[in-house]
């Protein structure tokens, strides 16, 4: 057996592997930001009723995760246990995708629903059928911790430019492509992003390899992994972590379009926008230099009669994208230096206090809103990589403590506090949105924009500190990283010896 401590993961297959997080959050994101919105003012359900079909749909969805972890770990084929999964998903992912976001034409208020829910449930299955196996590639393509760091760094590279694309490209695509219709819009924007997912799926099965396996003489004991795992103290406050932190991503990120189209000044976003030339006559965008037209076919220029909170919000978006991508690049070598954990309670609480300050600015304060979030993207953007990088080592425990591996199963179980999260986010806030008062026609009053201001800033804020909290409970620190690498590595070679292949 190979020593998976000492291979240096070539740049080509940490690339092709962190493809596939960039066709994943192509989903991913538009889920988390725009799904409540989509479904509130596009397909005309009630905010209530979105919460909980949010709240039903993806707990019901987060138990099939832990299954699908168990189905990976028992996949035996030529390429492997989990990347076969990311070939066999890619194309229904694709097309579920598409169809979660195309609005059915006659069809009534209960029509409308039912074919969401059925579409939405079918998306999130295989979504689980994707992500799980391909988040579990992290944990063996390589035993070296640092390896793992430099992987997440790549994959979340790859998933923050395409948080970019969706984030800021989706509301102005829709717009383009529509031409007024927004349900052709949207289906003609997520048509488009789900081809591209398919290529980067395939290129992400030819780069990756799988590196470590299980024991020798390991057999599947479903029992034995749940006592293991429950047992597993570190996976445990990763486990409440994650559920805290997405429930904070899925609360925050819908929100913010309702914040942005509702509560923010509509002047002080055209000044903003003139101010940095995004704004145009269309007689001066018939003059103007390729970079200006370039800009108007995203969707990205505001002409007169434009929605300048669309605009506004892409660019608020994209901002906040860009500069987390200089957090995940800063992970490996923070991490490197002070340890994973210390990197990441240090981020997650500023990001939590950071963005309680969100709640205390008024709706002209334009650019005090876009320095809070390239503050909070910085603050935040380090523990995106590193909270893969550390449930992989959960596994290590696992297999350091019990004597036993299962990666998959591992991942999955995280992936389950993950939609749970995302599941809890969302509800909460299609019931804030009820609890405040909201509907199309109420949107500007006054305890409905009160409530909006409390979902970005105070709401986000205190789950974002839960999550830091949680992590007060982590043991794996950078002493008993290099002890348990050094003493698995110790039994895997002393293993190969024993047992030749």
């Amino acid at each position: 057996m190979s020593d998976s401590s000492n291979v240096t993961l070539s740049f080509r297959e940490k690339a092709g592997y962190s493809l596939g997080d960039a066709g994943a959050n192509f989903v991913f994101q538009m889920l988390v930001v725009f799904q409540v919105a989509f479904y509130t003012d596009v397909m005309g359900l009630g905010a209530a009723t979105v919460g909980w079909m949010l709240l039903i749909l993806r707990f019901s969805d987060a138990i099939t995760d832990p299954i699908m972890g168990m189905i990976a770990d028992r996949t035996q084929s030529r390429w492997g246990k989990f990347r076969p999964w990311l070939i066999w998903s890619a194309i229904p992912l694709a097309l579920l995708f598409w169809a979660a976001f195309t609005v059915p034409s006659d069809l009534s208020e209960s029509g409308r629903l039912w074919y969401s829910v059925v579409t939405y449930t079918l998306l999130l299955v295989t979504y689980t059928m994707n992500n799980a196996p391909y988040s579990a590639l992290n944990g063996v393509m390589t035993s070296n911790g640092s390896e793992r760091t430099s992987l997440s760094q790549f994959r979340f590279f790859a998933a923050m430019c395409a948080t970019f694309v969706v984030q800021g490209l989706t509301l102005p695509l829709v717009g383009k492509l529509g031409s007024g219709d927004d349900a052709k819009g949207w289906s003609l924007t997520i048509g488009l992003l789900a081809g591209v997912a398919v290529v980067f799926f395939v290129v992400a099965f030819f780069s990756a390899r799988e590196r470590v396996h299980p024991p020798k003489g390991q057999r599947p004991d479903p029992k034995r992994d749940c006592a293991d795992l429950l047992a597993n103290r570190p996976w445990a406050a990763m486990f409440a972590m994650t559920l805290f932190v997405f429930i904070t991503l899925a609360l925050k990120g819908g929100s913010m379009y309702y914040y942005f189209t509702y509560y923010v000044d509509s002047d002080a976003l055209t000044r903003l926008a003139d101010s940095i030339g995004l704004v145009s006559s269309v007689a001066n965008l018939e003059n103007s230099g390729f970079n200006i037209r370039a800009l108007d076919a995203f969707g990205l220029i505001l002409t007169p009669g434009s929605d300048p909170s669309k605009v506004s919000l892409s660019l608020f978006n994209m901002t906040s994208a860009l500069v987390a991508v200089l957090g995940v690049l800063s992970a490996k070598p923070l991490a490197d230096r002070f340890g994973k954990k210390t990197v990441f309670i240090t981020g997650l609480g500023s990001a939590a206090l950071l963005q309680f300050l969100f709640f205390f600015l008024d709706a002209t304060s334009v650019p005090s809103m876009f320095l809070l979030a390239i503050a909070t993207s910085l603050a935040y953007g380090p523990t995106i990589p590193l909270l893969w990088a550390m449930i992989a080592d959960t596994a290590d425990y696992g297999e350091w403590k019990f004597y036993r591996r299962s990666t998959g199963f591992v991942f999955a179980a995280i992936v389950f506090a993950l939609k749970s999260g995302l599941g809890i986010g969302g509800a909460i806030t299609g019931w804030l949105l009820a609890f405040y008062g909201y509907t199309p026609d109420t949107a500007t009053e006054p305890s409905v924009l009160f409530g909006l201001r409390a979902m970005v800033g105070l709401y986000s804020g205190g789950f974002f500190l839960l999550g830091a909290a949680c992590m007060l409970c982590y043991p794996i620190g950078k002493t008993m990283a290099a002890q348990m690498r050094a003493e698995l590595e110790t039994r895997r070679v002393e293993s190969a010896t024993d047992n030749p292949s």
